[in-house]
C-alpha cells in the first residue's frame, strides 16, 4: 500500500531548562499526517543549524562530517520504505522506524516459541499429553536455552537464523558438554525439530534446517529378565512391606507389558471378563493412546487380587498402590542387589521380559504380542524379536528333530 504523503525531517529540541550548550538532533519521519520521531544520535551547536535545510551550516570539517551522516541516515529512510514496498507491506511511519532501529514485527524467537508450545501441552496434561512428556519438553527447551548461550552469548536468537549448522553444533554440544549419548541426543534433537516444524509449516521459515540432518537412532540391544531371574526375584521374601509390594508390582508387569504408567493408572474397573471367560485388562496407553486388550495370566491375577484390599486401591479405584517412578526405581534396585542381577532393574525392563521371555519364546506370534504390548506397528515389536537367541535356539532345535526323524 502506498503511501499518500511522505515528509522527513531533521530538527533539534531543547531540552527543559536548557540555557547554552549543544542541542540533540531528531529525526521525524511522517507519513499520511502521522509522525514518528527517533534521535539522529547526533549533538550540535544550534547556532550552526539551518532550521529549515535540517542541516549544518558551514563549510568546516565537522560541518560535513555530520551532513554526510544525516545524508546517510536519510538514505536508510528511503531503504526503509522500499523494502516495505517490496514485502507488500503497510507503510507507515512506525513500520518504517521499526526498520530503522531494527524492531522486525514479524520476528520470532527459538525460545519464546518453545516456550508457548510447552505451556500448552502443559494445559492439555493429562488430555492429550502425559506429565513425562511435558517434563521431557521442559527439559529440551532448558538444553536449547543453555546450547543458544553457550554457542551464541545470547539470551534468544530469531528463528531465521537456524540452519544447518545451528542443528549440527546443537546435537556436538548434547554429546561433548551433556555428554548424552547418541540416542538421547536424537530425542532432544526431534523434540526441537518439533518446535522447527511448526515454525515451517506457518511459513515463518522457508527452509527446514533439519532437511539434510539424519535423526536416526543406533539399534540398542534390550535386556530383559531371564526365566532363571524372573524366578529368583519371584521367590525372593523381603523384611520390607513396601519392597515386597514393588517387587509385585514389578512382576505384574513382567506378565501383562504395562509400562510404569500405565500401571500407575490401572483402575480396577479396566480389569473384565473377556470373551474366553478369563479376566482381561481393558484399556489405553498413556503414551500412544492406543488401545490395549491383555489377557491375564494366572500369576497377575494371583498379584492383582493381593492388593484388591489395600486402603489406597480402594480410595482410589487404582489395581495396585504405585509409588514414584523416583522411589520405584530406587526399591528396584535394591531387589536387583539382593537377588544377584546385575542388570539395572526398571518397569522399561518388566515391559521387554513380557515381550521376550514370558510370550515371544513360548510361542506367542508376534502379532499377538504387538497388540498387547499397545504397538502402533509390527516394526516396534520386532526389535524384541531379534534379540532371541533362546527362541533362535529353540525353533532350530525343532528343525533338526524333525529333519532327523525323516532321514530315520
Amino acid at each position: 500500500m502506498l503511501e499518500k504523503s511522505f515528509g522527513l525531517l531533521f530538527f533539534m529540541r531543547k531540552p527543559k531548562n536548557y540555557k547554552n550548550g549543544l542541542l540533540p538532533i531528531y529525526l521525524k519521519i511522517t507519513v499520511n499526517g502521522h509522525p514518528k520521531e527517533l534521535s539522529a544520535k547526533r549533538k550540535w551547536d544550534p547556532s550552526k543549524w539551518n532550521s529549515a535545510a535540517g542541516r549544518a551550516t558551514g563549510t568546516k570539517e565537522e560541518s560535513r562530517e555530520l551532513n554526510y551522516y544525516l545524508n546517510t541516515l536519510e538514505q536508510k529512510v528511503y531503504e526503509a520504505k522500499k523494502s516495505l514496498m517490496e514485502t507488500d507491506k503497510l507503510i507507515t511511519s512506525a513500520a518504517i522506524k521499526n526498520v530503522l532501529i531494527g524492531f522486525d514485527e514479524s520476528q520470532r524467537m527459538i525460545l519464546e516459541l518453545f516456550q508457548h508450545h510447552n505451556e500448552q501441552m502443559k494445559a492439555l496434561e493429562g488430555i492429550d499429553f502425559a506429565p513425562g512428556t511435558i517434563e521431557r519438553y521442559n527439559t529440551s527447551y532448558e538444553h536449547t536455552k543453555q546450547f543458544i548461550f553457550w554457542k551464541y552469548k545470547v539470551s534468544d536468537k530469531d528463528i531465521k537464523e537456524l540452519n544447518f549448522e545451528f542443528i549440527s553444533e546443537y546435537a556436538f554440544w548434547l554429546k561433548s558438554i551433556r555428554k548424552c549419548n547418541h540416542n538421547t541426543t536424537m530425542k532432544y534433537l526431534g523434540n526441537f525439530k518439533k518446535i522447527v516444524l511448526v515454525c515451517v509449516k506457518n511459513k515463518w521459515l522457508t527452509v527446514d534446517p533439519f532437511a539434510n540432518f539424519k535423526l536416526t537412532k543406533k539399534e540398542v540391544e534390550r535386556t530383559a529378565l531371564t526365566n532363571i531371574e524372573l524366578k529368583r526375584i519371584t521367590q525372593k521374601k523381603f523384611e520390607s512391606d513396601r519392597i515386597n509390594q514393588v517387587k509385585d508390582m514389578f512382576l505384574f508387569s513382567c506378565y501383562t507389558g504395562l509400562s510404569y504408567v500405565d500401571l500407575q493408572q490401572l483402575k480396577i474397573n479396566d480389569v473384565c471378563e473377556g470373551a474366553d471367560g478369563e479376566k482381561w485388562i481393558f484399556t489405553k496407553r498413556q503414551k500412544t493412546k492406543t488401545a490395549t486388550h491383555i489377557p491375564l495370566l494366572q500369576e497377575a491375577v494371583r498379584l492383582m487380587e493381593k492388593y484388591h484390599d489395600h486402603p489406597k486401591c480402594i480410595v482410589s479405584n487404582l489395581a495396585f498402590p504405585v509409588l514414584t517412578n523416583q522411589k520405584m526405581n530406587s526399591y528396584l534396585k535394591e531387589i536387583a542387589d539382593c537377588c544377584g542381577i546385575k542388570i539395572n532393574l526398571t518397569f522399561h525392563i518388566a515391559r521387554h521380559t513380557f515381550a521376550t521371555t514370558i510370550t515371544l519364546s513360548n510361542g506367542v506370534p508376534i502379532e499377538s504380542v504387538s497388540k498387547m504390548l499397545g504397538h502402533s506397528n509390527l516394526i516396534q515389536t520386532q526389535h524384541y524379536a531379534k534379540t532371541l537367541d533362546i527362541k533362535v535356539g529353540q525353533d532350530m532345535g525343532k528343525l533338526r528333530n524333525l529333519l532327523s526323524e525323516k532321514k530315520s
